[in-house]
């Protein structure tokens, strides 16, 4: 039987003052809510939903009527074709979620055990899982502190005869800094992979997220710009990467003949269904990226002149979507750390979330990494977290929940 991996705070000794506390349970305020959202019983405002103002019902239905609601469809490939033309890629390939993405990106190189992969130690478990998924080994490195990427500083440092990738994650919707690490991997022969899950639409010096690497993974999860619900994609515009992941995705069926297979392939489909939703998610990315990037605008100004928040950077030679809009509390100029904070909003209807907590402290990876020491993703881990980040959020919604800041903040009070 599968046994958890136990972690004591205790065991964890000074990294155990970054965990953060358990979530808030966040309550309902009739004054966080507008009588519209009231009339159709919103309770709170959540940290993300999904935006299904468009053709998600249409397309579904003609799915539906025309039987086709599996893993074949013309849906999946119209999905596909749209989604890569958009974010520059020649190929898409859809699959069950984000995280087989990046699966699927990473099984195409052959990975073996004892193989290593470079990724920050800053981002979701999944990035570390996909690694594992095939065998091989992260490695780590920190955050650099502006824009809450990938330190590229540390990257080249840890390049061994064994790297066989570099996966650079675009933490929250800002990229990385991609020119330099493309020709550091470049002379080293090493592919790179983005991730891009939390991505859709980010630009780097123009071009955009998905187009950046070698391959990138997406996902499609509720919670993201776009979503089918759960789902994802790899992008890449070389064709041998492609052909391998969409034959690697389904079940690795020979072209000879069926049920004859050369390679042990794995079930990653999207359905019909699924990419219908996401056809008519792709038709909106452009007014839900405008959103988020308005509502950073609007966030930005009225946070700006409360003491210990320091809002998101954004690099010259970037565009950030804000998949979420993530803050720093300094708890000694802002009188509360974040913790505290939180639960202030959650009493008052607003639900946030904290940022990632850093794959050298999970209790999975702990002896893997143990004792090795990041202190930036730590400092993030241990002061961020972020606001309420849909695409469909209103003005009013963003001056409650800055005005709910800005009235707890002891400093403000005196």
């Amino acid at each position: 039987m599968l046994q958890p991996a136990n972690l004591s705070l205790e065991e964890m000794g000074d990294l155990a003052a970054i965990i953060p506390a358990a979530d808030p349970e966040v309550k309902l305020s009739y004054r966080a809510i507008p009588e519209f959202d009231r009339a159709n019983r919103r309770s709170i405002i959540p940290v993300c939903e999904p935006t299904l103002g468009g053709n998600e019902l249409k397309y579904v239905q003609q799915a539906i009527e025309t039987n086709w609601i599996s893993s074949a469809g013309k849906f999946i490939s119209d999905f596909e074709a749209q989604f890569a033309a958009y974010c520059g890629a020649k190929y898409g390939i859809a699959c069950a979620n984000g995280t087989v993405a990046m699966h699927l990106a990473m099984a195409t190189l052959g990975l073996e055990a004892e193989d290593e992969v470079i990724i920050p130690t800053f981002t979701m478990i999944a990035t570390a899982n996909a690694v594992t998924y095939c065998g091989a080994k992260p490695v780590l490195v920190d955050m650099e502190p502006d824009y809450w990427q990938m330190d590229l500083n540390q990257v080249e440092a840890k390049i061994t005869p064994r790297t066989k990738a570099i996966v650079p994650v675009h933490i929250y919707g800002h990229p990385t800094d991609m020119d330099p690490l493309r020709e550091l991997a470049h002379k080293h022969g090493i592919l790179v992979i983005e991730d891009a899950a939390e991505a859709h639409g980010a630009e780097y010096k123009g071009r955009r997220a998905g187009s950046l690497g070698d391959a990138a993974g997406f996902s499609f999860y509720g919670n993201k710009i776009i979503t089918t619900g759960e789902g994802g994609m790899v992008t890449t515009s070389n064709r041998d990467i492609a052909r391998l992941a969409w034959n690697l995705r389904d079940h690795a069926f020979s072209h000879e003949r069926h049920f004859w297979h050369k390679f042990v392939g794995f079930n990653y489909r999207m359905t019909n269904l699924q990419a219908a939703v996401g056809l008519a998610q792709v038709e909106q990315l452009d007014s839900f990226v405008a959103a988020r990037r308005q509502h950073a605008l609007e966030y930005n100004c009225r946070l700006s002149a409360i003491p210990g928040i320091r809002t998101p950077a954004e690099a010259p030679w970037a565009k950030n979507v804000y998949w979420m809009y993530g803050i720093l509390v300094d708890e000694d100029e802002y009188g509360m750390n974040r913790d505290q904070l939180r639960k202030a909003l959650a009493e008052r209807g607003i639900e946030t979330r904290t940022f990632f907590i850093p794959m050298h402290c999970q209790p999975v990876y702990w002896q893997q990494f143990r004792g090795e020491r990041y202190p930036v993703a730590e400092d993030l881990c241990r002061r961020g977290f972020y606001l309420p980040s849909a695409s469909s959020l209103s003005l009013h919604e963003i001056e409650y929940v800055t005005d709910v800041i800005r009235e707890v903040c002891p400093a403000m009070r005196g």
